[in-house]
């Protein structure tokens, strides 16, 4: 079969991509890439100049997939701790199996020591924790800065469940976080009662 003459690079990437997930990050070279792809060797070199450089173009290609759905799926669900939870699970569906979220944690590693991937990474953690916090604007049981601690919560259900992944990923994350939103509940109510029972001594006292 003839080579391609051309491959849009967004294409390029995304093959890329897939090979580092199947094979590992350090699988991704120019000649590897080259017998994926159909493009020569040399035309990939041209294009990316670099194996660092590569790797951080397919990275970033990644985080622009992760931004986009991120912003997709937080259109579709109800600013409610129920929609924030129903984001939480859906983007934790993109795991698939245990595997796949090995995989994962592998490329992550390649992130975390490009200081640029890194800056994408608050960058989606910024984005992340304010629809959270914008999911629970009208709930009063919520703490300050409730979005970056749920995003918190949920990274922690991820590694949880991969210790011990018998069922869905997305169902394990659904589950913790809806407890987690229903002892938020419960300690504003505890909090609530509390005070209700301490007004009529103060009122007493004064």
């Amino acid at each position: 079969m003839p080579r391609p003459k051309t491959l849009p690079d967004q294409d390029v990437l995304e093959i890329a991509y897939g090979l580092m997930h199947r094979e590992g990050p350090e699988a991704l070279t120019f000649s590897a890439l080259s017998q994926a792809c159909g493009l020569s060797a040399s035309t990939l070199v041209q294009r990316f100049e670099s194996k660092t450089a590569l790797l951080r173009s397919v990275l970033s290609y990644a985080w622009d997939g992760l931004d986009a759905k991120t912003a997709t799926l937080s259109a579709k669900v109800p600013k409610t701790p129920e929609g924030a939870v129903a984001l939480l699970a859906m983007l934790s569906g993109s795991y698939g199996d245990i595997e796949a979220y090995a995989d994962a944690l592998l490329i992550l590693r390649e992130d975390l020591r490009d200081p640029a991937l890194r800056a994408r990474g608050a960058k989606w953690k910024a984005t992340l924790s304010a629809v959270l916090e914008e999911c629970f604007a009208g709930t009063r049981s919520a703490p300050k800065g409730i979005g970056i601690l749920m995003a918190t919560q949920w990274q922690g259900a991820l590694l949880w469940w991969s210790f011990d992944p018998r069922g869905r990923v997305e169902d394990y994350v659904e589950e913790n976080l809806r407890r987690f939103v229903a002892a938020l509940r419960t300690e504003r109510a505890v909090k609530k009662r509390a005070a209700l029972k301490s007004s009529p001594a103060k009122s007493r006292r004064s």
